[in-house]
């Protein structure tokens, strides 16, 4: 049997529809009604996001897992459609600006 690494992608893509689907509309409730309805200021808000580890990690997790998420999925949609040819450069591309938006992320959230 040959050695791939398409558990890697597909537990990714696994990890990020979870995120999606469970921690989006708990963020979306916060930022979206808390904020507006003043169930907590905005200034509350963006202090529990610079002193507290643990929301930086939150937001590091519905950042980047999602990336991975988008990054499978468009790249079978793709050659679902036709997009064969191109395989491989397609991988690279999709998951490497997952990879590029994750480190984005974490360098982005580690200076806050």
């Amino acid at each position: 049997m040959a050695k791939s690494n398409e558990p890697i992608w597909w537990s990714l893509f696994s990890a990020g529809g979870v995120v999606a689907a469970f921690l989006i509309p708990i963020t979306l409730l916060l930022t979206g009604f808390a904020v507006p309805f003043g169930w907590i200021t905005a200034e509350g808000l963006r202090e529990l996001v610079v002193n507290n580890l643990l929301v930086k990690l939150y937001l590091f997790v519905i950042i980047s897992l999602p990336l991975f998420h988008w990054a499978h999925r468009f790249r079978y949609v793709a050659v679902d459609l036709g997009v064969k040819g191109v395989g491989g450069l397609l991988a690279v591309l999709c998951y490497g600006a997952a990879i590029v938006g994750t480190v984005t992320a974490a360098v982005f959230l580690a200076q806050l």
